[in-house]
């Protein structure tokens, strides 16, 4: 029998003890030169890919089909709106998704009979896949798996009469721009959120703002207040006194002195630890009032190379509201801006929804000549865009940034005792299910 140390002396070392020697410094050269080996292996089976697909580019078509990241965005979870579309405020349904299936349902019930005879199938052929096409087009529909059959299971699907799904599935690769990117259609909004809120959807609605800012009580955010000023047009900043013998005007008072000045929203600004914590936003006269926390606030003279903003009405884009609550919500954000922008300040004010937070940017932009070193602009398909070749958009943001995250939603102004609120946050906490 061998010893320990006549093993540990002079003899051969096992296998054992390439991977697990107990000399420190050895390890850790045994540890670099795995690496180094597989860094090796990886950028030689890479190279020896890119080669392949040079020769064979559908190779590299199959390729990106699968490398698809599993985001949360692709797993998210939609709610079955069933019965409960009367009352959709807290559930997660796509009103796009469920207005599409309406449409559909009355297109096969005033279908004619004599559609489906033999002469006839051709001409339906064509018109079903030009509608098809058109659906591709502006589809906001959830992923569907269906995509990964073959060629031959969707021919016996169309053949029973089952239209294929046309949204990418998860192992399939996004089109662009993708559908978080999506811009908010607000045609689409339930009649029943309409008739709760007759205020955001009338017509009236769209009339130009008039804005009162102002912050809470005995707060410091008096800067900040003056640069709401600057991103909402048409609004007055107006300090909060905190004098010890002045009078504490409550919300309920204050939108009622605005009202009866013509403004048609009011803007609270609220505070912790001298750092804008809270924007409520009351829709004049009679609500609602919604309650945004804020985060990541920053103003735009701290952005490197911001630019000055002007006096120009800015245009407005919301991005990625997509359920009742969101309609609701960009509705309310269409009226803080005025109808007709003034398109010769080129500003744009985007309002981006990603997993319920409101991503807030104000930018300028000018389309200027593309440059050498600057690619061009390509579609999905990897092709440059017809009509876009040598034209680049150059964007210069103003500020100021911050994120928005929705907590409630009251019926009226404030809380109070016997009040029908609608929405509070915090209810969902499957990280699967959005609420905007």
């Amino acid at each position: 029998m061998v010893s320990k140390k006549s093993r540990a002396g002079g003899g051969p070392p096992s296998a054992d003890m390439e991977f697990k020697t107990r000399n420190k410094q050895r390890r850790q050269l045994l540890h670099i030169k795995r690496k180094r080996n597989k860094d090796s292996a990886r950028r030689a089976m890479r190279f020896g890919r890119k080669k392949e697909e040079a020769k064979n580019p559908k190779l590299k078509e199959e390729r990106l089909k699968r490398n698809i990241p599993l985001t949360l965005e692709r797993k998210r979870v939609w709610d079955d709106a069933g019965s409960d579309v009367e009352d959709p405020l807290g559930i997660s349904f796509d009103v796009e998704r469920i207005k599409r299936q309406k449409q559909e349902e009355e297109e096969e019930l005033n279908r004619p009979l004599g559609s489906d005879s033999g002469g006839s199938k051709e001409g339906d052929n064509s018109s079903d896949e030009e509608g098809d096409e058109d659906d591709d087009r502006d589809s906001m529909l959830a992923s569907s798996d269906e995509e990964n059959e073959d060629e031959e299971q969707d021919h016996k699907e169309n053949s029973r009469g089952r239209k294929p799904s046309s949204v990418p599935s998860a192992t399939e690769r996004a089109t662009s721009p993708s559908q978080s990117t999506k811009s908010t259609n607000l045609n689409l909004a339930p009649e029943a959120l309409a008739a709760k809120f007759p205020s955001l959807f009338s017509p009236e609605s769209q009339r130009p703002p008039k804005i009162l800012i102002t912050t809470s009580l005995n707060s410091t955010l008096h800067h900040e207040g003056e640069v709401l000023t600057n991103l909402f047009p048409n609004s007055v900043y107006i300090r909060r006194s905190a004098h010890a013998h002045s009078h504490k005007f409550s919300i309920r008072e204050i939108a009622q002195f605005a009202s009866n000045r013509e403004y048609t929203t009011l803007v609270i600004l609220q505070e912790d630890s001298k750092k804008p914590a809270g924007l409520d936003i009351v829709h004049l006269p009679k609500g609602p009032m919604f309650h945004f926390s804020i985060s990541n606030w920053v103003e735009g003279k701290r952005i490197p190379g911001h630019g000055n903003p002007t006096e120009h009405w800015p245009e407005l884009i919301l991005n990625n509201f997509r359920t009742p609550l969101g309609l609701l919500t960009a509705h309310l954000f269409r009226t803080l801006f005025p109808p007709q922008p003034d398109i010769e300040g080129r500003q744009v004010v985007t309002l981006h929804n990603q997993r319920d937070y409101i991503f807030v940017r104000r930018h300028r932009y000018v389309f200027r000549e593309k440059r050498e070193t600057e690619k061009a602009v390509v579609g999905a398909d990897g092709k440059e865009i017809k009509g876009a070749e040598g034209i680049r958009t150059g964007l210069q943001e103003l500020g100021p940034r911050f994120t928005l995250k929705l907590r409630r939603v009251d019926k009226g102004i404030q809380r109070a005792s016997g009040q029908e609120w609608e929405w509070k946050g915090g209810m969902e906490k499957v990280r699967t299910k959005f609420q905007l």
